[in-house]
């Protein structure tokens, strides 16, 4: 499968979790192969009772691994809900779909267990907000759906004044809370969008260019070829065609 920029290997008892904020593919290497798959968009799933919003749980932020490695007993869990849900769908019970958003809650909790993440702090600091803030911000942008219109937001300056902050603010902060600058964080994101586009849609490379917001084919080629070590032109040749 393909998923962002990555091409991890799916194989026996594998969990895998998409959103539609990153592109994927699946590429099956053979025809012997079975499991489940539950679709549901945010209206089917409302905020639990406890106050849980889907996009806030870890295993849905951006940069959050999609593919797990399921032990056997965890397997059988998984796949026990998964028949529940295909017996209950079927089903003339006229509250299904409560149950059915019961059973989905329970297994979207399963996996988060599965890798739990460090319990959230009670505060934040103005930095790990705004860093928050400017990740949401970038991330919004994507994933590219049309050529027009190009991205909004381009350069630090940009996410600066949306997030109502100084420049150079902004970049003490992001440096701060990740280790990168606005521009390097802005650059990676771009790259990695360029190379779904490229290999993932049929527009050509200077829809590519206009999509993302370069001023023309010419900038866009330069800032590729320094961040991803080969035209784009060679990169879709190599990843579609293999040449």
């Amino acid at each position: 499968m393909e998923y962002a920029d990555q091409a991890p290997h799916v194989g026996a008892s594998t969990l895998f979790l998409v959103t539609p904020r990153v592109p994927y593919r699946w590429l099956p290497l053979t025809e012997d192969f079975a499991g489940y798959s539950c679709l549901f968009d945010d209206a089917f799933l409302l905020p639990a009772r406890s106050g849980v919003v889907l996009a806030e749980l870890p295993i849905f932020q951006p940069g959050a691994y999609p593919v797990w490695e399921v032990a056997e007993a965890d397997c059988v869990a998984i796949e026990a809900i998964f028949q529940k849900m295909a017996h209950e769908l079927g089903s003339g019970y006229a509250y299904k779909h409560d149950l059915l958003r019961t059973y989905l809650w329970e297994l979207i909790h399963l996996v988060q267990k599965l890798q739990p993440a460090p319990a959230p702090l009670a505060t934040h600091s103005a930095a790990e907000r705004v860093a928050a803030q400017f990740t949401e911000l970038l991330e919004q942008q994507f994933p590219r759906h049309s050529p027009q219109p190009p991205l909004r937001l381009r350069t630090a300056t940009d996410y600066a004044h949306q997030l109502a902050v100084h420049v150079n603010h902004l970049n003490r902060v992001l440096k701060e809370t990740t280790g990168h600058t606005t521009t390097a964080l802005i650059s990676r994101r771009l790259t990695q969008e360029a190379k779904l586009l490229l290999k993932q849609t049929a527009w050509s490379i200077s829809e590519i260019a206009d999509s993302l917001g370069f001023a023309d084919v010419a900038h866009f080629c330069t800032f590729f070829k320094r961040h991803a070590a080969q035209t784009p032109g060679d990169f879709r040749r190599l990843a579609v065609f293999g040449l």
